[in-house]
């Protein structure tokens, strides 16, 4: 070809490729606005969800403990409040009312009713307060006792040699007399095994839903959840999944309950994590995602656009040619 042709041909791939660069720049912006927006909302959605469902927990119990506190007058009458209100929610694994010492003369220091589901289809009444398990020392009964309101407790590993050990979280509340004398702290305990199912059942939903899968740009959504705890302890995660967070930055949003996004390498796999607290909980939920299906759209937007400047510029090759030899 003539140096004009050639001039011509590289003026024209020049304007090809800057056009192909900005229209990539332009994507590249407005798609990490659109992932950091969907997967924040994703995080917004599951820990509102999760946070209703302990609030529906908390409903439940309240209507347990009322009926306790209505029928103060002999332990009977409170293990019958207990067992006549066992049903209301069956993801409740035991209520308990754990009575201040010698409340109640005949039943002594430690009367701790707890009417828990066993594994069949019924319930079981046993007293667990004694002096192995003096429930007066235990943090959720002094704190209860101190601060007179309602509260979810730290997570704890119960054990006594029976079906009811594992992990629990528990919603507490203390219940007075007419006279406003403290009378004991009731409690529903709930498993760290229904919680990480539940989760499980609320993140898949999300991954579902019109709003969120509507426009994949390729990807295949393969986030998950997990909750930490105020301290950076994961309390709930997948039972394939291993998440320990160093970053003292994200360990003190954590404890604040900040949202905020970091990158890092989880089991091997470079992920990034969206997280943020959980209302009235002091929990936090993070949101997931492998980096390589955040970078799906990326990667083959990019491919594409590279392939039509490619294109372009061997069209005009073939133009200039034509020109050339006419």
């Amino acid at each position: 070809m003539k140096r004009q042709s050639w001039y011509i041909l590289m003026s024209l791939s020049i304007v090809i490729l800057l056009v192909t660069s900005l229209s990539y720049m332009a994507f590249s912006a407005a798609m990490r606005v659109e992932t950091q927006g969907r997967y924040s909302g994703v995080q917004n959605s599951v820990s509102a969800q999760l946070g209703g469902t302990l609030g529906r927990i908390e409903m439940s119990a309240n209507n347990v403990f009322n009926e306790v506190e209505k029928r103060l007058s002999t332990p009977e009458a409170a293990i019958n409040a207990l067992e006549s209100e066992s049903d209301l929610n069956p993801d409740v694994r035991g209520y308990f009312a754990a009575f201040v010492p010698n409340f109640f003369p005949e039943k002594g220091t430690w009367f701790e009713p707890y009417v828990h589901h066993n594994d069949t289809s019924g319930y079981t009444v046993s007293q667990v307060g004694s002096a192995r398990h003096d429930y007066t020392k235990s943090p959720w009964f002094i704190r209860a006792r101190n601060i007179k309101m309602a509260f979810w407790s730290d997570p704890y590993f119960y054990y006594d040699g029976t079906n009811i050990s594992g992990h629990y979280c528990t919603y507490v509340k203390p219940l007075y007399t007419l006279d406003g004398e403290l009378a004991c702290v009731c409690g529903a305990d709930i498993t760290f095994e229904w919680l990480n199912s539940e989760l499980e059942r609320i993140v898949n939903r999300c991954r579902y839903t019109p709003q969120f899968s509507r426009f994949k740009f390729m990807r295949d959504f393969e986030f998950y959840a997990v909750v930490f705890y105020k301290d950076g302890t994961c309390l709930l995660h997948p039972s394939d999944k291993s998440i320990t967070i160093k970053n003292e930055k994200v360990l003190k949003d954590i404890e604040e309950g900040r949202t905020g996004i970091i990158d890092m390498e989880i089991d091997g796999v470079p992920s990034r994590v969206f997280y943020g607290g959980i209302e009235n909980l002091e929990w936090s939920l993070a949101i997931i995602a492998p980096i390589s299906d955040l970078n799906k759209p990326f990667l083959y937007v990019g491919i594409g656009l590279a392939l039509l400047a490619l294109i372009g510029i061997i069209i005009v090759y073939f133009i200039c040619r034509r020109i050339n030899n006419a």
